[in-house]
């Protein structure tokens, strides 16, 4: 796997396809594999590159307190780094969050943004579930075990646990092979979200913007919606009826179809 010294650690990443650069920006506790369902339809059209983050995967994980905001100038030293000038940016839940302040910072680096499951400042509500999800880790001593038996059901409907039990297990084997995120790193991380505050950013966005939720999503429900809607100037809406916190695993085949289609609209 390729890496990069970015912003004073070694970034590792992943790069495949041809055409425009299109950022993929993982979500809490995940490496850049989480994007594998959607790199296979994505590559036929972009350049894609999907990253570690500071504290998972095969990137350096430094100590020190993290935030969003910081996670963003990480990924724009990222792509200066790579001589990336300018490239759409895709990211789901923390992903979206740090596209968020990326977008807002960086505003000349970010061709299209797409902001999946992404909410605006973290609320009482979602502060009180990622709080248990640390909880949870530090009990259990295992960042995977705690997103296989806590994060999955806040992600995926009961439907697709009824419905495909040996895929849902499909996923957990997923997670249990790839690089185990440490407690430490996870802690820092998930304060992040818990700190998560882009309200005063959104409005500061140039780019054209996607923002989509699971119409059952709970933890950053469509509760959200209008305040992003509403201040990110040149944004559109997108609910996918059926899904969760995870709609990238829950219905691969409409998000992929949907996502795509706005990516391509916004190709130069």
């Amino acid at each position: 796997m390729p890496k990069v010294k970015a912003n004073n650690l070694t970034m590792n990443y992943d790069q495949q396809g041809t055409g425009e650069p299109l950022i993929l920006i993982p979500y809490l506790t995940a490496d850049h594999a989480c994007y594998a369902f959607q790199v296979a339809q994505y590559a036929k059209h972009f350049t894609c590159i999907s990253l570690d983050l500071r504290g998972t995967g095969e990137s350096d994980a430094p100590n020190g307190a993290y935030s969003t905001e910081f996670l963003a100038d990480d990924v724009a030293a990222f792509m200066r780094e790579l001589g990336i000038r300018k490239a759409h940016v895709s990211g789901l839940s923390l992903g979206a969050a740090i596209g968020m302040w990326l977008a807002a910072k960086y505003p000349d680096t970010v061709m299209s943004l797409s902001l999946h499951s992404g909410w605006p400042k973290t609320d009482a509500y979602l502060s009180a579930v990622i709080e248990g999800f640390q909880v949870m880790a530090k009990a259990m001593g295992s960042v995977p075990e705690m997103v296989i038996l806590a994060l999955f059901p806040w992600c995926l409907t009961p439907e697709l646990y009824a419905a495909k039990p040996d895929y849902v297990q499909s996923l957990a084997a997923f997670v249990r092979s790839r690089p185990a995120q440490s407690l430490a790193s996870f802690i820092q991380q998930s304060s992040a979200v818990i700190a998560h505050d882009a309200e005063a950013q959104l409005s500061r966005i140039m780019a054209p913007t996607q923002i989509t939720f699971g119409r059952h999503d709970v933890a950053t429900s469509t509760r959200f919606a209008d305040r992003m809607k509403g201040r990110i100037r040149n944004s559109e809406l997108l609910i996918f009826e059926g899904c969760a916190h995870a709609p990238i695993y829950e219905n691969v085949e409409e998000f992929n179809n949907q996502t795509l289609q706005f990516l391509k609209r916004h190709a130069a």
